[in-house]
């Protein structure tokens, strides 16, 4: 799964969204912070690649993307938006395939704008990236091609607090990132650099009015974080293997980011720091039980503002869900099953 898959409703109620051989699944608390329901599954019977981006608009709609057979070695993608956990998702949309046929070129990653619109980016066969983006008042515009070279699998879709849509891509030598410089237009590639990165790890986050951050390992084992226009950032050694969670919240009064990632452990380790203030340091600390080697970790805030982590194993089918408490520090509650 390509981005965050805890989210926050428009009625305040979080969900989960995960894959299950051939569907998407998604589970939804009844009421913000109540029991939980049992899974569903989203956009309707069509049959599904075991792959899906996810991203969240302003308005709190989620939209998902996934890749579906469509004859023999060939795929196409399909999009879906979700209102409100309490009603079920929109029938799954074609929305074709960047080479207009052929096989899965990559995973995509979903960006939604201050308009609402769904920004949906994947490799192409030449190893560059295209964007299929929603029309204002429905439909798909055609695919561009937003150019690079020998970009890797997994991309990383961001929001900007302006509403306007960028991305990250990793190639064998370093990173890209493109931006829109207008809302509506085609994001363009504005910046490249040369930096060592371990694949599958890239997570990007909205850091102020004007910044977005990337997190990612680099091939020593550093966790590290990079806003374009200045260099990367050592923040500290990795927890584990792969991505970070990672999202904004008020620490005791204060504008900070808070990261977390499933350890070599097998518990989930949390860092946090004051929002693009990486020297001010920050250090890992884990929570919770042994996780299976296949758990991913996401993070939310809900209706109260209190940060809430989630793991997910699609082996066992384990979620499991703490909130912070009510007091100062980033104390958790006790972990449970849900």
């Amino acid at each position: 799964m390509n981005g965050d898959w805890l989210i926050r409703g428009r009625d305040g109620r979080l969900s989960v969204y995960l894959t299950a051989g051939d569907a998407v699944l998604c589970r939804a608390e009844r009421g913000p912070g109540g029991p939980w329901e049992a899974a569903r599954r989203v956009g309707g019977d069509q049959k599904l690649h075991p792959v899906l981006a996810l991203g969240r608009g302003a308005d709190g709609y989620a939209h998902l993307v996934s890749w579906r057979p469509t004859g023999t070695q060939e795929s196409g993608l399909v999009h879906s938006t979700h209102f409100r956990p309490r009603l079920a998702a929109l029938d799954w949309a074609p929305i074709g395939h960047p080479d207009k046929k052929g096989a899965r070129t990559g995973t995509p990653a979903v960006a939604v704008d201050a308009q609402g619109r769904a920004h949906v980016f994947v490799r192409n066969k030449g190893g560059g990236v295209s964007l299929a983006a929603q029309k204002e008042k429905g439909g798909w515009n055609p695919w561009r091609d937003l150019k690079g070279s020998d970009v890797q699998e997994e991309l990383a879709a961001v929001t900007g607090e302006s509403g306007r849509v960028g991305l990250y891509a990793a190639t064998s030598g370093g990173l890209l990132h493109w931006r829109q410089e207008e809302p509506g237009a085609d994001p363009v590639l504005e910046e490249a650099i040369e930096v060592p990165v371990r694949p599958g790890t890239l997570r990007a986050l909205a850091t102020s009015a004007q910044r977005t951050t990337l997190f990612f390992t680099d091939t020593s084992g550093d966790l590290c974080a990079w806003r374009p226009g200045t260099k990367p950032v050592a923040l500290l050694a990795s927890a584990g293997p792969g991505p970070v969670a990672a999202v904004r919240c008020a620490l005791d009064g204060h504008d900070c980011t808070l990261l977390a990632q499933r350890s070599v452990s097998g518990r989930v380790a949390f860092a946090a720091y004051p929002t693009e203030q990486e020297s001010a340091g920050a250090w890992w600390t884990e929570s919770g039980p042994r996780l299976p080697a296949d758990a991913e970790v996401s993070l939310a805030v809900d209706e109260d503002e209190r940060v809430v982590a989630a793991t997910l194993s699609r082996s066992s089918g384990q979620l499991l869900l703490t909130r912070r408490k009510d007091e100062p520090g980033l104390a958790l509650e006790a972990w449970r099953q849900v």
